[in-house]
């Protein structure tokens, strides 16, 4: 790699589903920009998963990469939230990170050091460097207005946000409720708390910029609110939609899927999907089969093992299914296990709508597919996004949860049939097909990114 190529340092934390989006953001970088090359820091809190090797293994040429030294979490026995799991991974691996960079430094003409947006305490290594830092949030504009705005709602709020009257006013943002806020919050004297309290302090005064996995035509009033100049404030820059596209061999090993949809009519499948985290609980599961089998609408649902399964409970998702419930659906519904290639099936011809967890990299992949959703958010920041996809972009549909805790069956029919034949679904597809052209306007040209090299040619001919 030639000594002239300005480089950047990247540092995900644990999981596929932040690593994904900034490797994404990387190709994007290099697609466009051809004189960067990047080097990502891995931090390591375990073996690799088989996804994870794959998928590292598999990088461009001009994505080098670095496994750090692994660390353990002994004097805990097994028992760490994953809050503070990310966070001991983080500042544990502070000194290899340094090490790492150090080495580097010499060889390498250093533009800039994007860290993930849980990874913001390794901003203190690249100010040893004197690199400029920038905070990349793979999540929603709207999210990010609500990380700015935390350090106020803590100061001037003294219940657990959940049990206000009123929903909360965040800038740029339609009303929420305290309880749709994102998971770490809905306990405030959890440390999980003041940790995110921590972050949201350092979003606003410790980056350069932040680099936001979303685009200006999806939530113009996020990104205008937190556009607004203020000092010590970071700049902004929409770069998404980044999504993925899944590699040849998965959709190959998944030809049943797409194979079944090739026999579908068109515009006639709803997918039904919770991500690659999402479990339901085993009555759950017994109310979404029953609620899809009388819609009477043709589906494709990809399952897991419920949340509340025994340890000795069978390993088989089916089996948590009611009886002869396939064999009953097997003309108009195919049921996979586990896993299906996703950007794949949103984008088929038969495929006509999405019954979704709202994680914000299928929130993408939907829009950019043009697809009208079904919000059925489960845990994270995604009750968040289903707001921003039923009540401000109005192009889902969420269904009522039940006083015992379930999406009962009528309700699951209701909204199926509501969506796939009812009146509300043509505003909300014609909703939609304007998100996508704006989406495909997006993935055409990115001003955000032109910016953001820009600046990152400025730092280092400062610097020369």
């Amino acid at each position: 790699m030639e000594n002239s190529a300005l480089h950047i340092a990247v540092v995900p934390t644990p999981g596929m589903g932040h690593l994904i989006p900034l490797v994404e953001f990387v190709k994007k970088l290099h697609h466009h920009h051809h004189h960067f090359s990047t080097t990502f820091f891995l931090p390591n809190n375990g073996p690799l998963s088989d996804a994870q090797r794959s998928f590292v293994f598999t990088l461009p040429p001009a994505i080098d990469y670095i496994i750090l030294l692994p660390i353990t979490f002994d004097e805990y026995h097994g028992n760490i939230k994953p809050e503070t799991r990310i966070a001991l991974t983080i500042t544990r691996s502070l000194p290899f990170i340094r090490d790492a960079v150090g080495s580097l430094h010499e060889s390498k003409k250093f533009a800039a050091f994007v860290a993930d947006m849980f990874a913001v305490d390794t901003f203190d290594v690249a100010r040893e460097f004197q690199i400029p830092t920038y905070l990349f949030f793979p999540s929603s504009a709207m999210t990010l207005s609500v990380f700015f705005h935390l350090p106020q709602l803590d100061k001037t709020v003294s219940c657990e946000y959940r049990d206000l009257p009123e929903k909360l006013q965040i800038p740029g943002c339609i009303p929420i409720h305290g309880s749709d806020l994102f998971d770490p919050v809905q306990d405030r004297k959890n440390d999980a708390y003041k940790w995110i309290l921590h972050l949201a302090n350092k979003f606003r005064t410790e980056p350069e910029g932040v680099i936001v996995n979303s685009f200006k035509e999806l939530e113009p009033g996020a990104f205008e609110a937190s556009e607004q100049k203020e000092k010590g404030k970071p700049d902004i820059y929409a770069i998404g939609p980044l999504i993925q596209m899944g590699s040849t061999s998965e959709v190959q090993n998944s030809s049943e899927c797409l194979n079944w949809l090739d026999e579908q009519p068109i515009s006639s499948v709803m997918f039904v999907s919770f991500g690659s985290g999402g479990t339901l609980s085993h009555a759950q599961i017994t109310e979404l089969a029953l609620g899809l089998e009388t819609s009477e609408q043709r589906f494709l649902w990809v399952i897991r093992c419920p949340s509340d399964k025994p340890p000795s409970g069978p390993d088989d998702p089916f089996s948590y299914l009611p009886e002869k419930f396939l064999d009953r659906i097997k003309n108009r519904g195919l049921v996979v296990p586990m896993w299906a290639p996703q950007p794949q099936i949103l984008a088929h011809v038969s495929t006509c709508a999405f019954l979704s967890h709202c994680g914000w990299n299928s929130t993408l992949e939907t829009v950019v597919s043009g697809l009208p959703l079904i919000a059925w958010p489960l845990y994270a920041e995604q009750k968040m996004n289903a707001v921003l996809l039923h009540e401000d972009m109005k192009v889902a549909l969420r269904p009522r949860v039940g006083k015992n805790g379930l999406v009962g069956k009528v309700e699951v029919c209701n909204v199926v049939k509501g969506l796939m034949e009812g009146e509300e679904a043509k505003g909300i597809r014609s909703r939609m097909r304007v998100l996508r052209e704006g989406a495909a306007r997006a993935l055409r040209s990115s001003p955000g990114l032109d910016d953001l090299t820009k600046k990152w040619k400025a730092n280092v001919a400062a610097r020369a």
